[in-house]
């Protein structure tokens, strides 16, 4: 795998012009302008100097997507020279569909005494499990909704069941879960979490982040807690000792400007506590959802976006490729886009399925799709300790 590789100027025989954006003058002169702004953020980048939002919005308008991409696959070997992709096997147990929050995005939910509406049973939840333990697997992902009458002690016995019975890493719910249950038992998301930890609970995924700004979630979320409750929500986990993800579902109601308003929240959270283990963005799905409406992202914006991520996100190590919303063959050329993580091997996922996309990939073809792209597949654990390869 090449990793010292030349400085891809000119970017671009016949440069996109930069309208009023680096002052007066003709095109050519706004071109060459443009270009040695360009050429300063990234020397910036490679020198390991943080950027901001204003550089950060220049790189994703006006870079070539094949110059950011070697941007942030620069970033990616300065934190992972190693030729190793990691991914991990689990299994998303969604243990109950019901939920108040009705949000817009969601074609996975049920309102309480809708038909189709479900909560698993501890036997169901088992067999789930001893599946996932038979292929391999290290841990379970499990999220639901925010149903109103399974109080606080249901999740506890849930998970205090789960440790009893089998071996395996539970990474759980989600912030506005711990706020929901919070609210619903009158007790601070501090208790709620001390509680959930003393049950079973190993770690907490990055849902319910959609987009971190307050103007989003109003729209496309409005039940949900605000983005400042998200943030208190994982620092707090990270005080105790909980490590974390953080995600950012986008290409919904949301504009680039608030995409890199939402990574560098992440980012200054993440320069508090450093709990955060690896950063999840992907593809709003549209269909059957609330927000039908909206345009799914090109393959395109979704590489640029994954690409600026891996380089604002200067303090997080580790950023996921989303094969589940982007199919196989994009996600291996997010390799090249600051992606280093390939995932999770998703032995069952519903809810984006729900919004009518279904990928579904084998351990073997994730190997595959790793191997072909020039790295080494290592299986890993979610704090990315590598698991030993089966003998």
């Amino acid at each position: 795998m090449k990793r010292a590789l030349p400085l891809p100027f000119p970017l671009d025989p016949h440069p996109i012009p930069f309208p009023k954006l680096f002052g007066g003058g003709g095109v050519k002169e706004n071109e060459k302008k443009g270009m040695k702004v360009i050429e300063r953020i990234f020397k910036k980048v490679l020198d390991g100097e943080r950027i901001g939002a204003d550089e950060a919005m220049i790189l994703h308008d006006h870079a070539e997507l094949a110059d950011l991409g070697w941007l942030a696959h620069r970033v990616r070997l300065t934190k992972h020279p190693e030729p190793v992709v990691t991914y991990v096997v689990d299994r998303n147990i969604n243990y109950s569909n019901i939920c108040v929050c009705c949000c817009k995005f969601c074609a996975f939910y049920r309102e309480p005494g809708q038909e189709g509406g479900y909560v698993l049973s501890l036997d169901e939840i088992s067999r789930k499990i001893e599946e996932t333990l038979a292929l391999g697997g290290t841990q379970i992902l499990m999220q639901g909704g925010h149903h109103p009458h399974l109080p606080l002690s249901w999740y506890e016995s849930m998970l205090a069941h789960i440790k009893a019975n089998h071996d395996i890493h539970i990474h759980a719910f989600s912030p506005p879960e711990i706020v929901f249950w919070s609210e619903l038992e009158h007790i601070p998301v501090a208790e709620v979490i001390a509680r959930l930890r003393k049950a079973g609970l190993d770690s907490i995924p990055g849902g319910g982040a959609e987009i971190l700004v307050d103007e989003v979630r109003s729209r496309v979320a409005p039940n949900k807690c605000p983005a400042r409750q998200w943030l208190a929500v994982m620092e707090e986990a990270h005080a105790q000792g909980l490590r974390t993800t953080a995600t950012m579902m986008f290409g919904h109601l949301e504009t680039v400007k608030q995409r890199v308003e939402h990574m560098l929240a992440v980012r200054d959270s993440q320069d508090r506590t450093g709990g955060f283990t690896a950063f999840i963005p992907w593809t709003f799905q549209p269909d059957s959802t609330g927000l039908a409406h909206c345009r799914k992202l090109t393959s395109v914006e979704y590489l640029r976006t994954l690409a600026l991520s891996r380089i604002l996100l200067d303090n997080v190590d580790n950023i996921q490729v989303s094969w589940v919303t982007m199919g196989p063959k994009i996600a291996q050329l997010a390799l090249f886009f600051g992606g280093n993580d390939f995932g999770s091997t998703m032995i069952e996922e519903n809810v984006v399925r729900a919004a009518g996309v279904s990928f579904s990939l084998s351990r073997n073809e994730i190997h595959r799709l790793i191997e072909d792209a020039g790295f080494a597949p290592r299986q890993r654990t979610m704090t990315y300790g590598l698991v030993e390869a089966r003998p």
